[in-house]
């Protein structure tokens, strides 16, 4: 495996990618790991999820630098990224043993209750844009919940993949809780299978998550897939536009636009669609891009030039099928993975930039006749990850909200991952949920537990009473 820098096109380091033995004595000593973690107490694993959010803080700008050097993060972007995974550890680290404590429910029963148990080894199968929070989003509620986690990353962070398990070791975990392997992507189905792996989760492409179900679904084994977005901003009338274009330009851009819940489509009303798109057209051309490592740059290279020649074509395409290109959508010269920021204006169903995920910095304007208009427009994608509405009416927003097919609808802000919220999405775009409390009930047994009550032990009682009865007298 390679990690080539995506600045400057060249092989910074290799690795050596475990053979098939290797994987299956590490998988054996995971199991091995989960039969005592299990039994360790919320007490002893929160203790050491914090000291994991310590570590993170300590090595954060050595973090940083690693994200710019595989996949082209800009530094303060890879720094908040480092925040936010310090920030999950210490959530789950607080709120594990309350999201799981056992739940009375009032039956027939002398007792019943519902209780949370781990399930064992937990395979995540994660991507390179976000390196290091999607395996902690994963891994902080796994590990809290009794589970042990083993990671397949994306081959182009191998660094990152091999740190991640540094820094449970470096936090006192024990040997074996979380474990990276270094295998293609043509190893996953042989460890999907593996029987000690109990369940899987994936952060990815449609297409992977398709196959990671599939193989899933015949052994029988849960999985948690989030996938692709082409996430509509729905822009209505009475807009605050500042806030409309603000947020929609900030959205479009996050992580260099490749983020499954950065703004794809931007839906806006015929009666502020030219001003919008005026307004967005020259807020995009005076984002600066390069060097993820420069301060004054506001986004970087894509993370790999295949990526960025994909883009290319999706654009090119667009404009041959009737968008209009107002900014950017052409290549750079010179050595590095960049794509200039741009803006497509004029973009209806059918064209590419409508259909197809765009996963760069390609904004796509789409002009609606009305809110009911704006509305089908969004629901017509086969994915279903986020969702905006910029109204300055809370009621409309609310109704309108509950018709947009997505995992989530945010209000006059941009789509995010929150800690504390659940996070998923619908359609092509997955199923299952990450974060909050939904997050870590997904990879626990979620077990009934039901003592009835025996005869004998009310006659026992009945003894009891008579002879203290008698005492007494």
């Amino acid at each position: 495996m390679e990690s080539v820098n995506p600045h400057t096109g060249a092989r910074s380091r290799s690795w050596d990618t475990h053979s098939e033995e290797e994987v299956d004595g590490k998988l054996a000593a995971a199991d091995g790991a989960w039969k005592a973690w299990r039994a360790t107490s919320f007490a002893e694993r929160g203790k050491l999820m914090h000291a994991a959010a310590a570590v993170l803080r300590r090595r954060s700008d050595e973090l940083a630098a690693l994200m710019a050097d595989e996949m082209g993060k800009v530094l303060r972007d890879g720094k908040a990224e480092v925040e936010k995974c310090a920030g999950c550890c210490d959530y789950y680290a607080d709120h594990a043993q309350e999201f799981l404590a056992n739940r009375s429910i009032d039956t027939d029963a002398a007792d019943s209750h519902v209780a949370f148990d781990p399930l064992g080894v937990i395979l995540a199968v994660m991507p390179w844009n976000f390196p290091l929070w999607q395996v902690f989003r994963f891994a902080a509620p796994s590990l809290m919940a009794g589970n042990v986690g083993v990671l397949k990353h994306a081959s182009n962070v191998s660094g990152c993949a091999v740190v991640i398990e540094e820094i449970f070791s470096e936090a006192g975990f024990p040997k074996g809780v979380f474990t990276t392997l270094l295998v293609e992507s043509k190893g996953i189905e042989r460890i999907i299978r593996h029987p000690l792996i109990k369940a899987v989760t994936l952060t990815g492409s449609t297409p992977a998550g398709r196959s990671v179900a599939g193989i899933a679904g015949s052994e029988l084994k849960k999985s948690v897939l989030e996938l692709g977005g082409s996430d509509p901003y729905l822009v209505l009338e009475d807009a605050d536009m500042d806030v409309a274009v603000d947020t929609c330009v900030k959205s479009r851009l996050i992580n260099g636009g490749q983020s499954c819940i950065a703004a794809k489509r931007f839906i806006v009303v015929d009666a502020l669609y030219e001003e919008f798109t005026r307004r967005y057209a020259d807020a995009f051309r005076k984002i600066r891009y390069g060097d993820p490592r420069d301060a004054n740059v506001d986004i970087g290279p894509m993370a790999r030039a295949d990526l960025r020649d994909g883009i290319h074509e999706q654009v090119q395409a667009s404009v041959r099928e009737g968008a209009r290109l107002l900014v950017g959508g052409e290549l750079p010269q010179g050595p590095g993975a960049y794509y200039p920021p741009t803006v497509l204006a004029d973009v209806k169903p059918g064209m590419t930039a409508f259909d197809d995920e765009i996963f760069g910095p390609v904004a796509a304007l789409i002009r609606a006749k009305d809110e009911d208009d704006a509305i089908e427009l969004a629901n017509r994608s086969p994915f279903g990850l986020g969702a905006a509405i910029f109204t300055r009416d809370k009621e409309r927003a609310e109704r309108l909200a509950r018709r947009i097919e997505s995992g989530s609808v945010f209000i006059n802000a941009l789509v995010k991952s929150d800690v504390r919220l659940p996070f998923g999405g619908v359609k092509h775009s997955g199923y299952g949920r990450e974060l909050s409390w939904f997050g870590i009930h997904e990879f626990v047994n979620i077990k009934t537990v039901y003592h009835a009550a025996l005869k004998e032990q009310g006659k026992a009682k009945g003894e009891q009473a008579g002879q203290a009865g008698r005492a007494m007298e």
